[in-house]
């Protein structure tokens, strides 16, 4: 008797200190970063940074997060799951690699020739990243837009 006590005793502390108290804080994207530029793709990078107050870690999504150059949309992503840690700040990278020749168009070559002289280009993330975990799942909303220094 004494044993089955202890036991639930130890699976009832367990359960109940390893809790899901608030989900973690989307703190922002930063680094945005061109990072690497040739003639026939263009990479780019960002960092969304959180912050898991929770005893138990979880996962994070991005699913169909949308990159817009200049204001046009040129790819849609989703990344694979990125693990959550308990208790930590933690960034997850956000990285695209995209054509060229699909920033180019007529109708966009202004902007795209503005960019070419100010070595800048607008670059904006939108979309949705999901966190799950024990069942729980939590969406947070993603518009960040950021101007961007290219290498020629």
């Amino acid at each position: 008797m004494k044993k089955s006590n202890v036991f639930i005793l130890v699976i009832c502390s367990l359960v109940f200190n390893c809790t899901v108290r608030e989900k973690p804080q989307f703190i922002g994207i930063d680094n945005f970063k061109v990072m690497d530029s040739n003639m026939k793709n263009i990479t780019i990078s960002a960092d969304a940074e959180f912050s898991n107050p929770n005893d138990v870690g979880g996962t994070l999504q991005t699913d169909a997060l949308k990159v817009f150059i200049n204001d046009k949309e040129i790819a849609t992503f989703s990344s694979k799951e990125f693990k959550v840690p308990s208790k930590d700040t933690f960034k997850i990278p956000l990285t695209v690699s995209v054509a060229t020749d699909s920033i180019i168009d007529k109708s966009n070559l202004s902007g795209l020739l503005g960019s070419l002289l100010s070595k800048k280009i607008k670059v904006q993330y939108q979309g949705d990243i999901k966190y799950k975990v024990l069942g729980y799942s939590s969406t947070y909303k993603v518009d960040k837009t950021e101007d961007v220094k290219i290498k020629l």
